[in-house]
């Protein structure tokens, strides 16, 4: 396995060739198009062609992009079948002073990629590590889902199999955010049913496929409805899952929280009792402990 160097450090923008500048030492994170090849960043057109070495998930893709914008770079392939070995070179590449711009197929690299481990070996041996921003599948649908965005959670692909998704789906059900999956277009079905059951039928969702692609399609409502439209569907092309945070639990009543505290404190000391009472509330164990004291003086009614 050899890594190949160019010469050539220029891209075209709409005809016109510009020089990238010199790159300084380092591993460069360049995120790319995750369908519209006109998303590509100016800095990251520079990258790519400033690099020294580019390092890509699949060759073919890459050089598709690369020919868009005429930038004569042999890319390196690195990925997940390969990431050992291929990382070892590039480490060592790093090592000796070159620059090295890696991307994935479409999107940010290292989200649902090999790229983490490189990135983590080169941050261990105190080489520089620079990302280079741009087009996000899930931050593209999050935006579009039109669902709150003040706080999300990036789940990732789920399980293949139907218990470990269901699992899986049970263990972020009271994450307080939106969550956001990756999904394949044969399992969309599946996994809204899935996610119906151990969610609820009535909690908000999108269906956002072939994101800034020609037929971009943002699908919208509840899961229980989504799950229908889906069942029998024959879908095509990449898929982003979103679906809105739980609903806020109402505050307990005030003669709920001092019926727990009765029936607490007559099988454990206050201190105890307010300790646990404070769990199953989520209220402050303090502001429970000076209630159950009320209560037994006689002034809590």
């Amino acid at each position: 396995m050899s890594i190949n160097e160019s010469d050539s450090n220029r891209f075209e923008i709409a005809g016109h060739s510009i020089e990238a500048r010199p790159l300084a030492p380092g591993l460069y994170l360049v995120a790319t198009p995750i369908g519209n090849l006109g998303d590509m960043t100016v800095r990251a057109l520079e990258t790519l062609a400033g690099a020294d070495i580019l390092a890509c998930e699949d060759t073919r893709v890459t050089r598709k992009l690369l020919d868009r914008f005429a930038i004569r770079k042999r890319p390196f392939a690195y990925h997940e079948h390969n990431a050992e070995k291929a990382g070892e070179h590039l480490l060592a590449a790093l090592r000796d002073g070159k620059s090295v711009a890696l991307v994935s197929d479409a999107g940010t690299p290292l989200v649902s990629d090999p790229g983490y481990r490189l990135a983590g070996m080169a941050i261990a041996d105190d080489i520089k590590v620079v990302p280079i921003p741009g087009a996000s599948a899930p931050l593209a649908a999050l935006v579009g889902a039109g669902l709150p965005n003040d706080a999300f959670f990036f789940a990732g692909f789920l399980p293949h199999k139907d218990k470990g998704r269901r699992d899986r789906l049970s263990e972020l059900m009271h994450v307080p955010a939106t969550l956001i999956f990756f999904e394949s277009p044969h399992r969309i079905g599946a996994t809204l049913q899935a996610a119906c059951d151990v969610l609820g039928a009535a909690r908000p969702a999108a269906v956002c496929r072939e994101l800034t692609k020609t037929y971009e399609e943002f699908r919208r409502g509840t899961l229980g409805e989504l799950a229908e439209a889906y069942r029998d569907a024959e879908v095509k092309g990449e898929i982003v899952l979103v679906i809105g945070p739980p609903p806020a639990a109402e505050a307990p009543q005030q003669a709920d929280i001092d019926a727990l505290l009765k029936l607490l404190v007559a099988d454990m000391p206050a201190a105890k009792a307010a300790a646990q009472a404070a769990k199953e509330t989520g209220l402050p164990r303090k502001d429970l402990y000076q209630r159950l004291l009320a209560i037994k003086d006689g002034d809590g009614a």
